[in-house]
């Protein structure tokens, strides 16, 4: 079992490796590499750097084991990919990294700074993925109703992400009660590829964060543009994660709902001038004000008065 742990039942704060997560804290900002990728290590590579080099704190990746993921009736179903015509089966496991590829992209990132982690889609997943000192595990959408995948993931004892698209507010509360609360963010999101605005609902945020009071709450976004991520960071987003690609037009599902680099550099300096532009939410007159408080006030007012004759008057001891 892991060491990685909470920090503390009934807090909002969540440890990803070196790094914390919730209220008050910087946003944790993870690229979505997943399948984008599309089996070659030097596309991971190199969405690594992207990542890195616009500031995020992470990339997630997924992990399947192809055989219980794939419908058995889907397996020998011919489709035409970048690498000819090929049996689905062999495709997926076409864009599966191993042991050796896994390897070497924990040592690119950690020459790079930046952590990693991935989804697991079944428990042979979580078990391939323990072998690596991961800062957290991401349960997909489409996986929060598999009370067995939830089971393991739990049993790392490592923090758990829990993505809820597609999923009921019923289905949501089972899956926490599966997972234990102590331990998890949950992260708002829409499953469509790409999500339309209109259906981003993106006060779901504010919705999660009164029924989970001892949960921070994140975003996973699946839309085009940057703006709705960034609102979802001034409603207290504590934790984004975008998909991410080298090119919207490269070969795979999740590419056009996917941020490039340019994009990328963009959302996470807008990310960072947001949560430093809320404040603690207490009014107060900067000092940055006086100059202009005391060329543009022309009436002082009464109130201003007493406060002043307030704090000219001497302390007693």
């Amino acid at each position: 079992m892991s060491n990685i742990t909470s920090i503390g039942a009934n807090s909002r704060l969540r440890s990803f490796g070196s790094k914390t997560a919730g209220p008050g804290q910087p946003v944790y900002i993870t690229g979505e590499i997943g399948i984008n990728h599309n089996g070659d290590l030097e596309n991971a590579f190199a969405l690594i750097d992207v990542a890195a080099d616009a500031g995020c704190d992470a990339v997630k990746f997924q992990k399947r084991t192809p055989e219980i993921c794939t419908p058995r009736d889907q397996w020998d179903i011919e489709r035409d990919t970048p690498w000819g015509r090929m049996t689905y089966i062999d495709y997926r496991h076409r864009v599966e990294f191993g042991e050796s590829e896994y390897q070497a992209i924990s040592e690119h990132c950690a020459k790079r700074g930046i952590d990693w982690f991935a989804s697991p889609w079944d428990t042979e997943a979580v078990a391939f993925l323990e072998k690596f000192d991961l800062p957290a595990h991401k349960v997909a959408s489409a996986s929060l109703t598999d009370d067995e995948l939830l089971r393991a993931l739990r049993a790392t004892g490592r923090t758990i992400i829990l993505s809820t698209g597609m999923s009921t507010p019923k289905q949501i509360r089972h899956a926490v009660e599966v997972l234990g609360s102590d331990n998890i963010l949950m992260c708002h999101a829409t499953s469509t590829y790409p999500a339309q605005a209109e259906e981003l609902n993106l006060r779901v945020i504010n919705t999660l964060q009164a029924e989970y009071p001892n949960v921070p709450i994140g975003y996973s976004g699946h839309e085009t543009g940057l703006q709705t991520t960034l609102a979802a960071v001034a409603l207290g987003a504590t934790f984004v994660e975008r998909h991410i690609t080298l090119d919207r037009a490269m070969w795979g599902s999740d590419q056009a709902a996917s941020v490039e680099p340019q994009g990328l550099t963009r959302l996470v300096r807008d990310i960072r001038t947001i949560e430093a532009s809320l404040g603690d939410g207490v009014k107060k007159v900067y000092e940055s004000e006086l100059g202009p408080m005391k060329k543009l006030r022309r009436v002082a007012g009464v109130v201003a008065e007493a406060e002043t004759a307030a704090d000219a008057e001497p302390v007693a001891v």
